[in-house]
């Protein structure tokens, strides 16, 4: 067994292009699909009209917000982009006033004018207590200023607010739909290409010759087996290392629980994948089985899409007997709703038990028909 599996790994150096071809799609689409580094704030270009706004409250108090990315470009190329769909709105800030200009009009616009609004607002309220204090040195009025922003850091009493959903509510968030998505979705192709060779090994009479040898038979099935393993869960190891280090995407601090997690779904797979080769004659028809059955795994399974949104009770149905349906609950759970593990362990198992149940009977119709 050790012998089929350095064997496979040498075949693997030196042709990569499945894993790397496959990889890559996945990197890509996730990219082409929005995501830029896990950040949801909203993208607002911004004109200063007055350079010393710039050391203002204003200012800071705009690059404080969360919800808000603020890009300072010049007025043309503010007008430019609205004007091409690449900002819904953009703010023109003066000394005395502001003006939002509106590409698309939409709730964010009102939240974009909320917040230029109360950042003018609490400016002008500082400056007119400053005022009113009748001090005439520079040094006093910005040691008053201090004294405020002090005392807003500390304030007498605070309020904690908590927001509440029922226990159905959907959490949608773009980022990890687009990246765990296309990720269970192309290791499809990369596992079932790795357990392919099962299929053609056993046509040629590879498999007859290896028997003779010392190596059993169900050693031949876990090694490949394991190779494909190997390869299928290290392409979805890369595609996460890199969102992780390389654009900033932080997994809400679960990152490495997903490494642990997604073991089952790569088991699921395959399982998955071994069936079909058992079920087809020869690699013609496994090409053309294998994208139907995956296309149709991602878009019932809420690859695509949330699975949420299907009204269909067909389609829900369906999603039941779908792995990747499993995977993408089990990735949400962790990082989008913070589930515990404890809590997770129902998909686990629905996975683990697919494994085992597709890979029997692969196994049996594989041995049964003696290909």
């Amino acid at each position: 067994m050790i012998g089929i599996l350095f064997a496979k790994a040498r075949q693997f150096i030196r042709n990569p292009w499945t894993f790397l071809i496959f990889t890559g799609m996945s990197i890509g689409f996730a990219l082409i699909m929005g995501i830029t580094g896990g950040s949801n704030a909203i993208r607002v270009p911004v004109t200063i009209v007055d350079e010393h706004l710039r050391d203002t409250t204003i200012m800071s108090e705009l690059k404080a917000s969360t919800s808000f990315d603020l890009q300072e470009m010049k007025k043309e190329e503010m007008l430019k982009h609205l004007k091409n769909g690449k900002a819904e709105v953009g703010v023109i800030l003066k000394e005395e006033n502001y003006q939002v200009i509106v590409g698309v009009d939409s709730v964010r616009v009102r939240m974009v004018e909320n917040m230029v609004r109360q950042a003018y607002i609490h400016y002008y309220q500082q400056q007119n207590i400053v005022d009113a204090a009748n001090m005439v040195s520079n040094k006093q009025k910005d040691l008053l200023l201090y004294d405020m922003e002090e005392s807003m850091n500390d304030p007498v009493f605070t309020v904690d607010s908590k927001g509440f959903t029922s226990s159905d509510a959907v959490v949608y968030n773009p980022t990890f739909q687009v990246l765990f998505g296309f990720s269970l979705f192309f290791v499809i192709y990369t596992i079932a290409y790795n357990v392919l060779p099962i299929l053609t090994e056993k046509n040629e009479g590879l498999w007859d010759r290896i028997i003779l040898s010392p190596v059993k038979k169900w050693e031949m099935y876990v090694a490949n087996m394991l190779y494909s393993f190997f390869e299928g869960y290290l392409q979805v190891l890369v595609i996460f290392l890199l969102f992780r280090y390389g654009f900033g995407v932080n997994f809400n601090g679960r990152f490495y629980d997903t490494l642990l997690l997604i073991i089952p779904y790569v088991f699921a797979v395959i399982a998955l994948a071994l069936l079909i080769t058992a079920l087809v004659k020869n690699v013609q028809q496994f090409n053309a089985i294998l994208p139907i059955i995956a296309v149709s795994m991602a878009m019932i399974g809420g690859a695509y899409w949330p699975i949420e949104i299907v009204e269909s009770n067909a389609l829900i149905a369906l999603s039941k007997i779908n792995p990747l349906t499993y995977g993408m609950e089990i990735l949400n759970g962790a990082v989008v709703y913070n589930y515990s593990i404890q809590h997770l362990l129902y998909p686990i198992s629905i996975l683990i038990l697919m494994g085992v149940v597709m890979i029997g009977i692969g196994i049996h119709l594989m041995e049964r028909r003696h290909i």
